[in-house]
């Protein structure tokens, strides 16, 4: 299992629970093909953060590493159901930061892997 984490704000007439809407569309259109496993969206509590915390947390579960090679070539073929889901998710988001997570510790227990 790997974590994308997503770190998401806003455009500033973008609305939260229409964002909400959009991002359970693409998320379900995404589980329905079998290309992500589960996913949440958590949203910052009375506005209770500091520093890079921004408003919304996606969190999207991949089964592996090489399943999100073929999300990638999946989406590239996307048909225009996909594109239009994730258009209107996209043109809400501001600012979004990425990253991938592992459980830790795992059975690979590489801190670093390099071919150079």
């Amino acid at each position: 299992m790997n974590l994308y984490h997503c770190l998401i704000e806003l455009r500033s007439e973008a609305k939260a629970l229409a964002f909400a809407c959009a991002v359970e569309n693409w998320m379900t259109h995404l589980q329905e093909r079998h290309l992500i496993v589960q996913w949440r969206l958590l949203r910052r509590k009375l506005g209770l953060a500091s520093g890079a915390h921004t408003d919304f947390i996606l969190e999207i579960e991949i089964a592996s590493l090489a399943h999100i090679d073929q999300i990638f070539c999946t989406l590239s073929q996307s048909d225009g159901q996909s594109e239009r889901h994730y258009d209107h998710l996209h043109q809400m988001i501001g600012t979004m930061f990425v990253g991938l997570y592992r459980p830790y510790p795992d059975p690979e227990n590489r801190e670093r892997i390099a071919l150079i």
